[in-house]
């Protein structure tokens, strides 16, 4: 049997016919893209009927050195704040949004909504970084002000009711790339212990080489999606061609990935962003970090919002709930195993 060429899920078809009267025409400069995102992010939840659930939050500016400070959430699992321990404690997953380094925040409606569900499914505490938006703020203040978000949180988790023995990083898009350098980070700065990298269609190769340009082409045809990811690429990192190859910029790219924590990755079958992930998989996978990596099938690259309308989507917040609860247990050994 042959299968047909790809093709965005009927779902998501749907979803996306009913949101788009409700889009307006982007504005040119930064801020303007910035707020009428601001104000389709309103619009869309309202549309979906995505409500934040009643859940203790807390929040925290943190100092980053020689950059602008980072604000953070804490997202508690339930309507209290968990008490301070002396040992063990509820694992902490530190997490940064997507949103192409220019727009998105840790206020966004959507993400808020999100990292409360993810907190009271999945029993964890879930830290929300918010890192400065390009091109005002550029490169390396982002991954600085992300790393130093995962330092706070690695140092107050215990004051938090959380176990720093059981820490975990994410984010998706813009802020996979930033997670995934935030990991590399504390492989070479720190060393805490890292039980998990969950990445959501991540953009991890900032030479854009590793773009998968064919199957989204029915969506954003090639010479656009190439103009618009050059011009994210030039609004975060500048224009000198040789910032792209840093591997705080493009953790892809970086000489090894020896070290780095167990990780979990989700890629879109309608995302140019697919081959990054991919890429970044099997990159893990040569290193000798167990990862598993899942591609969507009639998925894009924003699908994953549609909760409560896309079977995928609800079904990608069930597998990272599930996924997050295996920080409650003893991680596997899986060197070990190969050795025995």
């Amino acid at each position: 049997m042959r299968y047909k060429k790809a093709r965005l899920d009927s779902f998501v078809v749907a979803v996306e016919a009913r949101l788009a009267p409700l889009q307006k025409p982007r504005g040119k400069t930064a801020q303007q893209r910035r707020s009428d995102a601001e104000a389709f992010d309103v619009v869309m939840t309202g549309e979906l009927e995505i409500a934040p659930v009643d859940v203790a939050t807390e929040e925290h500016t943190v100092p980053v050195d020689g950059h602008p400070d980072a604000r953070l959430r804490i997202y508690w699992p339930t309507p209290e704040r968990a008490e301070p321990v002396t040992a063990g404690g509820l694992p902490v997953f530190v997490y940064f949004f997507g949103g192409g380094f220019e727009i998105a925040g840790i206020d966004w409606v959507w993400w808020d909504a999100a990292f409360r569900e993810r907190a009271r499914d999945a029993g964890v505490i879930v830290i929300a970084g918010e890192y400065s938006h390009a091109p005002e703020v550029k490169y390396p203040a982002q991954p600085e002000q992300c790393w130093s978000v995962f330092e706070w949180a690695a140092t107050h988790a215990a004051a938090l009711g959380g176990d720093p023995e059981k820490l975990a990083l994410g984010g998706a898009s813009a802020g996979g790339n930033l997670a995934a350098a935030t990991a590399l980070m504390n492989r070479d700065r720190g060393g805490r212990p890292v039980r998990l990298l969950l990445l959501e269609m991540p953009l991890l190769d900032m030479t854009m080489k590793h773009l998968d340009l064919e199957d989204q082409a029915a969506i954003v045809p090639k010479p656009f999606f190439r103009r618009m990811a050059g011009m994210i690429v030039d609004q975060y990192l500048g224009r000198r061609k040789a910032t792209r190859l840093e591997p705080y910029a493009s953790p892809l790219l970086a000489a090894s990935l020896a070290g780095m924590p167990p990780a979990v990755i989700y890629t879109a079958e309608l995302d140019a962003l697919r081959g990054d992930g991919e890429a970044y998989a099997r990159a893990l996978s040569e290193a000798d970090v167990p990862v598993t990596c899942l591609r969507l099938i009639g998925q894009n690259h924003g699908s994953g919002s549609y909760r409560g309308h896309v079977p995928a989507s609800d079904h990608l917040h069930r597998d990272i709930v599930a996924t997050l609860r295996t920080l409650h247990d003893e991680p596997v050994d899986y060197a070990g195993k190969a050795a025995s």
